[in-house]
């Protein structure tokens, strides 16, 4: 569903934004932070990158064979009158 190197990434620059004095414990905090991460985004309805890409193609395709239709149906009404 997410990227989950997407997810390190934010982990990290969470991670790395804690203090100095702070670091020693910053492995754990970016552990934590990222399973915040992914319980909180994992609550979205979120779809993949590549289901959205799927269904954009399917809409396209669908609205071509609408316009080809309504085109003939056109054409079919012109016809009889």
């Amino acid at each position: 569903m997410l990227d989950p190197k997407k997810l390190e990434e934010i982990a990290k620059n969470i991670s790395d934004a804690i203090p100095a004095g702070v670091k020693t414990m910053a492995g754990e905090a970016e552990s934590k932070v990222k399973q915040v991460l992914q319980a909180q985004l994992s609550k979205l309805d979120l779809v993949s990158r590549e289901e959205f890409d799927v269904q954009s193609q399917v809409l396209i395709r669908t609205r071509e064979k609408l316009e080809a239709m309504e085109a003939r149906i056109a054409a079919l009404e012109s016809g009889a009158s």
